[in-house]
């Protein structure tokens, strides 16, 4: 386990969400400096395949960040996701043949995250069944149900977000922090875990440990954190005369 800390007088690690963006912003540099003259197809040669619940776009003071990045240098080939609407540049580079597309239920994301993890080469689902997820994948009859079959997603480099962690990598989640933390963690070669707070080994109780730190190999500790949102929605408030 190694602990990503602060060097010099440089201030405490920003969100991992930032740390994320000055090596996505990195990329794109080194993109630009080196392989500008390049044809399309030598580009993506070297691209990148992502799996994650949304392609993460975010346009907020006249910056983009996440995915939406890597996306407009070429330099994602593949995305394996369950939503992609709403991201213009996604749909253009899709319907032109640029970027390959594989379309998951939510649920079928995350079990295929979690098979390749847990070492299940491949599983059977009702989801899907009859509609255009399940063309090209063999199917099977259980108790008279038509399943398909889904196979594992494991990957080189897994970023997650956890509440608490200690040094020893163990971690804690918060809420919705465990529909796909947890699972991710487990089914790539190098976890990296960002945490809110990093407590000493031994603080944590056993019984509420989400994901055992054999599971991650670098942890960092956050703070100053930043909530980017896509859109955001509100209700107006209500009259209190005429509620």
């Amino acid at each position: 386990m190694t602990y990503m800390q602060p060097q010099g007088a440089e201030p405490a690690h920003p969100p991992l969400s930032d740390v994320i963006e000055r090596n996505i912003q990195n990329q794109v540099r080194l993109r630009v400096e080196t392989v500008s003259h390049r044809t399309f197809q030598e580009r993506m040669a070297d691209a990148i395949t992502t799996f994650s619940g949304n392609m993460s776009f975010v346009y907020l003071h006249a910056l983009w960040f996440g995915l939406w990045v890597l996306l407009n240098n070429n330099q994602i080939r593949k995305m394996i996701s369950s939503y992609v609407g709403e991201n213009k540049l996604f749909e253009s580079l899709y319907l032109s043949g640029k970027l390959e597309l594989e379309l998951n239920p939510q649920g079928t994301l995350a079990e295929r995250i979690r098979a390749g993890g847990a070492g299940i080469p491949a599983f059977y689902t009702k989801t899907g069944v009859g509609t255009v997820v399940a063309e090209g994948k063999p199917t099977e009859v259980f108790d008279g149900e038509t399943y398909v079959r889904e196979t594992w997603l494991k990957a080189d480099l897994a970023v997650v977000k956890a509440w608490k962690g200690d040094h020893e990598g163990n971690l804690i989640y918060r809420k919705t922090a465990r529909n796909f933390n947890p699972n991710m963690a487990t089914a790539a070669k190098v976890t990296i875990a960002e945490v809110e707070e990093l407590v000493p080994n031994g603080t944590l109780d056993p019984d509420q440990i989400h994901t055992p730190g054999i599971f991650v190999n670098r942890i960092l500790e956050g703070k100053d954190y930043a909530k980017r949102i896509e859109f955001r929605t509100v209700r107006p408030r209500a009259d209190k005369e005429n509620p």
